[in-house]
Order: structure tokens, then C-alpha cells, then sequence
């Protein structure tokens, strides 16, 4: 069971099950034949639909996917908003996937591909952000410059919303740089540092078969790691 630190404090900020996220919809979208075969190999282990519902995504939101890489989660976040919401696929230009991501950002007409800071989305323009498997990295290597990320998707945020975070799970005081991961009260701590309001944290990604004793690309997990899943608004 994770540790729930600060979260007892925000409880009344916590959503109801109900959602305007159409889960049905959005797995018969991810069933689609026209989906890359590559992406759908790693649908048991991101359940996204039930990350999304948790995370309050819904139609029509104007999203900001985070160092999104390839895009794996571009894609689903531009099915589930929908023809009349948008998503921001944000990278650092020349990244190791960046062909991959301007090849699905062309193919998606409710992608822009987002590759100059942050800071230069428009203010209070975002409903919701999303960082998936990677804030470890940023915390890790550099502190201060997550907390200056943070502050930047902030800034793009409305009052009101959504930062989603997911990662790999971390056992505190290990070496979860090299690990690739981070434990869950650090992720916690470090996100309410940079003012952001802690929301609810959901157990639906964890596997108790990750011992967390290795890093995610280990093939005993399958890249099927144990995570962290955690909402945090925008006051």
C-alpha cells in the first residue's frame, strides 16, 4: 500500500467516480485496425482509459502531454477529447523519437506539436497536463529544473487544472536515479513544492510482482513496472 502523505489534507478535493470521459468510446477507439500495432502491445500495462477517467480527462479539454517522446500517449489523449479539444505534444527539438512524433502529430488533426518551451504556451490556456514515465528523469538529474518545469506547466494551466502524473515507483533511499524511478512521497513532495494541490492518488497501475529492485527496462518486468499514479490541480 503506498503512503499517502498531504493527501488526507486535500480529501475534499478528491472527484467523484462519475466522469464525462467516454471509456467505452475510447477503448473501441483503441481497438481501432488504423492504431499502430506497437502501441497497442503496451495497453495492458498503461490501462489508460482507467488512468484518464481517474485523472478527470474529458471531452473537449485543451491537453498538454509532457516530454510525450513518440507519442504513445498523444494519441490517446487526442482520441479522448475528441474533434473539439486539442492536445500540445511538447518535446525538446532533435530528441531521440522526434521523427516518430512529427510523423503522428501530421496524422492527427488534434495534435500540435509543441517544441519550444513551455513557458511560451499561452497562459491559463491548458485544462490538463500529463507527464507519464518520465518526471523521475527531470527530479533526479536536476531538482531545481523540475521544479522549474513545474512551474512552467503552471503557468499554462487554468485555475482549476489537472496535472496527471505517472512513473515508476521507487523504494525510498534507494539509488532510484540509476533505477530509473522515484518513491512515492519524493514525487509527492517535490510536486506540492512547486504549489500545485494534491487531488487523489490511485492504485490502478501498481503490480506487486515489481519489488522495484530493478530498473523498468528489466525483462523479468516486461515493462510492466509498478507506479505511481497522481492527480494534482491548479488552485
Amino acid at each position: 500500500m503506498k503512503s499517502v502523505l498531504s493527501l488526507l489534507a486535500f480529501c475534499s478535493l478528491v472527484c467523484s467516480s462519475a466522469s464525462a470521459l467516454d471509456i467505452a468510446a475510447l477503448e473501441r477507439a483503441m481497438a481501432s485496425p488504423d492504431r499502430p500495432a506497437a502501441d497497442k502491445e503496451r495497453d495492458a500495462s498503461r490501462q489508460a482509459p482507467a488512468v484518464l477517467d481517474f485523472l478527470g480527462l474529458e471531452a473537449g479539454m485543451t491537453v498538454l502531454d509532457i516530454n510525450a517522446s513518440g507519442g504513445w500517449y498523444t494519441e490517446v489523449l487526442s482520441y479522448a477529447v475528441g474533434p473539439n479539444g486539442k492536445v500540445l505534444m511538447q518535446n525538446r527539438p532533435g530528441g531521440r523519437a522526434a521523427e516518430a512524433a512529427t510523423a503522428r502529430a501530421t496524422r492527427l488533426a488534434n495534435v500540435d506539436e509543441w517544441l519550444t518551451p513551455i513557458s511560451e504556451i499561452p497562459a491559463n490556456s491548458v485544462d490538463f497536463s500529463i507527464t507519464a514515465l518520465n518526471f523521475h528523469d527531470f527530479h533526479n538529474s536536476n531538482p531545481a529544473a523540475a521544479q522549474g518545469i513545474l512551474g512552467q506547466v503552471m503557468g499554462a494551466l487554468k485555475p482549476g487544472g489537472i496535472l496527471g502524473v505517472i512513473d515508476h515507483e521507487g523504494t525510498p533511499g534507494a539509488d532510484n536515479a540509476t533505477l530509473h524511478r522515484i518513491a512515492f512521497d519524493e514525487a509527492v513532495k517535490a510536486i506540492l513544492q512547486s504549489g500545485f494541490v494534491l487531488a487523489g492518488s490511485s492504485e490502478v497501475l501498481d503490480n506487486e510482482a515489481d519489488d522495484h529492485s530493478v530498473g523498468p527496462f528489466d525483462p523479468s518486468l516486461g515493462r510492466n513496472t509498478d507506479r505511481i499514479v497522481l492527480k494534482f490541480v491548479k488552485l
